[in-house]
């Protein structure tokens, strides 16, 4: 079956692409054996974020984003997260709906994806995703997230270039300007811009921008679009090359990669320590204990750790990385 997939996979079938994805959103074993295959072949994609509050038009900007990337004969891959479905577990709008007219487009895959309870808006079959597209070939990655708000952070930890959305009219001045998703846009867009206090929204979003502190040498611009008639987009896609341009040519690129797969690498070992704990680890007896308080809740976590990783940890072992022994 893997070699079956893999190999429809290379002769560019979307529908080996899609199966793929849905073997690793099953977390089936033959679906982390394709994974491990084709990580090897990513690294040429360059992913960008499109979040912000909902109702902002996110949908609809990156419909328009997308038809003007395939007018420049650019491969599109697009993961459209959404809410997870309380019943299913599936996503709850299907955001391939509003795309419909790219599906059959042999140069653009969409693909939406439940946030699978994940805060932040981004579930590791998300994350993977991205990486099944990157090794398709495809030249943009789009992830468009959930409308959630504050916790909407998640996409920095996988986008070279962040999109924040925002429209006029949504009350104390601009939910974007909340702390924790205004730090991590890169590019503001004002969508809907046909509105009268659009110009209103963009000062603030500017004045907002000149007083907090931003990386050297790049300052977010902010944009007007009216993605249902497709105005401003070209601009929006302007300032996404340019973004890259600027990463690139000042070697920053590279250490943000970096940095965020230590952070994807790490948090991967939390998950696999917490999932080991919760399969071996017996637990109830302990539980009593600091019911009756004869032990803290903290206390009984680092007993439960201890369990499977000695106070020792990793020292003294030998790890064995590309074929040589190395002590750490």
């Amino acid at each position: 079956m893997v070699e079956e997939l893999l190999k429809e996979f290379y002769q560019g079938s979307k529908k080996a692409v899609a199966r793929i994805i849905t073997l690793i959103e099953n977390e089936e074993p033959e679906g982390k054996e394709i994974l491990k295959v084709l990580y090897k072949q990513s690294g040429r994609g360059y992913i960008v974020g499109i979040t912000g509050p909902a109702g902002a038009g996110k949908s609809t900007l990156t419909d328009a984003l997308v038809k003007l990337m395939r007018r420049r004969d650019y491969k599109v891959g697009v993961v459209a997260v959404d809410p997870t479905s309380p019943f299913t577990g599936g996503a709850l709008l299907g955001d391939r709906v509003r795309m419909s007219d790219l599906t059959l487009d042999p140069g653009v895959f969409i693909r939406s994806m439940a946030s699978r309870g994940h805060l932040g808006g981004l579930s590791w079959a998300a994350r993977d995703a991205l990486v099944v597209l990157d090794a398709f070939g495809c030249d943009y990655i789009l992830v468009e997230t959930v409308g959630a708000g504050q916790s909407q952070v998640d996409v920095a930890g996988v986008a070279d270039t962040v999109v924040l959305v925002t429209v006029p009219g949504l009350g104390d001045d601009i939910q974007a300007a909340k702390a924790g998703i205004m730090e991590i846009g890169d590019i503001f867009v004002v969508n809907k811009a046909d509105r009268g206090d659009a110009e209103q929204v963009v000062r603030y979003l500017e004045n907002t921008l000149e007083q907090g502190t931003k990386t050297e040498g790049w300052l977010p611009p902010v944009l007007k679009t009216v993605a249902w008639r497709g105005e401003g987009v070209d601009k929006l896609l302007e300032a996404i090359e340019k973004h890259r341009s600027f990463l690139e040519q000042s070697g920053r690129l590279e250490p943000l990669r970096k940095m965020r797969l230590k952070e994807e690498i790490i948090e991967r070992i939390e998950k696999l320590i917490f999932t080991r704990l919760i399969k071996e680890i017996h637990m109830e007896e302990l539980i009593e204990q600091a019911y009756s308080r004869q032990l803290d809740p903290l206390s009984v976590a680092e007993m439960l750790v201890e369990e499977i990783i000695p106070p020792t940890g990793l020292a003294g072992k030998r790890i064995k990385l590309q074929g040589r022994a190395c002590a750490k």
